[in-house]
């Protein structure tokens, strides 16, 4: 669920678009982006389209966002960035999770391309005591481009919108002088690819924290699986309306990747996908340090370990690897 803040920023600045108006344009962004029709490759092409994505899409980014960033967080107590980085910004949605993370951010910088998408992003930012003093920087990402220097460093469902050959460039831009980079794209097949070929660059200087329990070559064969993960949100009554949508929630499916300038300890395992549970047995799929995708069974003969199943859910650590069953 959004801050209060957020959400009351969020509300004022709707409030100049009629409802009807807002779902007029997230039929028409819909559109754009599933014909893949643009002007000048930007499916946002007015103030409304912009408040109506901000509107349609920020509550699940900044899910996904709070969500990646959680799990890296728990992993590395002792990490109190001062200073972070969110290049490809958007309205914000990644400083906005990050500032809730880590409350010692003191120093903000956003780099997007947009200038309206800037606009409304600092309007939003000027809701919270911990982000109105943030610097924006109209320009695109890239290499040609001076990198402020930053403890924490994002990237939030936009590299994979860069050409395929620029990437890597970007990754390594991204890490720089870096402590930790957050990189997140869509839980779909593309999505999982973008964030796996960023994450062969990071490994390159940097150790993966989370989501996988080891920095060697991901387990998974692409095409014919992909690692994401899902976090449940509520919709606002608005959010219902523009979004054409009868649920009270929705499912955001993301993909990530947390690495580190320095190694931390990790989880023996990662669990992939919800878990089975049925009486007296949980069964989950793992990504593990050394044995690479296995089926865990735990059952309730195993105690303690049996309790700690019963509560994990999907994209928690687990601590270890049994054949008890």
């Amino acid at each position: 669920m959004l801050p209060d803040d957020l959400r009351s920023a969020l509300d004022q600045a709707l409030a100049r678009f009629s409802p009807q108006e807002l779902a007029d344009s997230v039929a028409q962004l819909t559109e754009r982006y599933r014909t893949g029709v643009s002007q000048g490759g930007n499916h946002l092409r007015s103030r409304a389209d912009i408040a109506a994505y901000a509107a349609y899409r920020m509550p699940a980014t900044y899910a996904a966002g709070t969500t990646a960033m959680r799990h890296a967080a728990a992993l590395t107590p002792g990490f109190e960035p001062r200073s972070h980085l969110d290049a490809g910004g958007g309205t914000g949605a990644a400083i906005w999770a990050a500032s809730r993370i880590w409350p010692s951010i003191e120093k903000v910088t956003v780099i997007e391309h947009d200038q309206h998408i800037i606009d409304l992003g600092r309007r939003l930012a000027r809701g919270s005591a911990a982000l109105r003093g943030a610097t924006w920087r109209q320009a695109s990402v890239g290499a040609a481009l001076d990198r402020p220097p930053a403890d924490l460093v994002t990237m939030s469902y936009a590299l994979g919108e860069l050409p395929e050959p620029e990437r890597p460039q970007v990754v390594r831009w991204l890490a720089g002088d870096a402590a930790m980079v957050v990189i997140i794209e869509p839980g779909t097949p593309a999505g999982y690819a973008t964030i796996t070929q960023a994450r062969e660059v990071l490994t390159r200087t940097m150790s993966i924290v989370a989501p996988c329990p080891h920095d060697g070559a991901c387990p998974i064969r692409q095409g014919r699986d992909w690692c994401h993960f899902s976090v449940r949100l509520p919709r606002t009554a608005l959010h219902r309306r523009i979004k054409a949508g009868t649920l009270s929630f929705e499912d955001e499916k993301f993909a990530y990747v947390a690495a580190t300038a320095t190694p931390w300890p990790r989880p023996a395992a990662r669990v992939l996908r919800h878990p089975h549970k049925r009486k007296g047995v949980v069964s989950m799929r793992l990504c593990t340090e050394t044995d690479g995708l296995r089926d865990e069974i735990v059952s309730k003969r195993q105690g303690d370990l049996y309790r700690l199943a019963r509560d994990v859910e999907w994209g928690d650590g687990w601590p270890t690897i049994t054949n008890a069953y």
